[in-house]
């Protein structure tokens, strides 16, 4: 079950022009804006990563201007492959990693995968990963089923993150799923 005391948020590679080629890219953007914003209301830890963005760019501005502070950057595929990645995951200290991001069956597989290697519950955001084919997206969602990860979507995760259908941030809450 994913609390707010036990959960970080990693997303993964939401970048440039490639981030529009992905397949139902309004509603993965749609979708990764509310999970920003739901994890910013409940103070849920964000480690935000770039894939070379020198060649693929700055992560999207639609995604960007709900995020605070920088991004890492790296080149392997995993955010696990990056050294300053894996250090903020593990200064982070969370059991619950809630995933999203590009591409699904590339960067985000590689990355889930070692999250579980290193001990990690992953909770993979179904309708906030994406590649460019639909069936490259549904192939790796399998794999990591298969591998050990949570599917879950944007409403169920933060539904379970918020238990209780009450107070200030509830009503934030949403506003920004209606």
């Amino acid at each position: 079950m994913l609390t707010k005391q036990s959960s970080a948020l990693l997303i993964v590679d939401v970048q440039g022009k490639l981030s529009e080629q992905m397949h139902n890219s309004k509603e993965l953007f749609n979708n990764l804006a509310v999970l920003i914003q739901v994890a910013k209301l409940f103070e849920i830890p964000i480690v935000w990563a770039e894939q070379l963005p020198e060649k693929l760019g700055k992560t999207h501005p639609d995604i960007a201007k709900h995020l605070l502070g920088k991004p890492f950057e790296k080149s392997s595929f995993s955010v696990c492959g990056d050294d300053d990645i894996r250090e903020e995951i593990e200064r982070v200290n969370r059991k619950n990693w809630i995933v999203a991001g590009l591409e699904c069956h590339v960067c985000v597989y590689q990355s889930v995968r070692d999250l579980i290697s290193m001990g990690k519950q992953v909770h993979l955001v179904a309708d906030a990963v994406s590649s460019r084919t639909l069936s490259n997206k549904e192939i790796s969602l399998q794999a990591m089923k298969t591998a050990g990860a949570n599917l879950t979507s944007t409403e169920m995760a933060i539904f379970e993150l918020q238990q209780k259908a009450e107070g200030d941030v509830f009503r934030q809450m949403i506003k920004l799923i209606k």
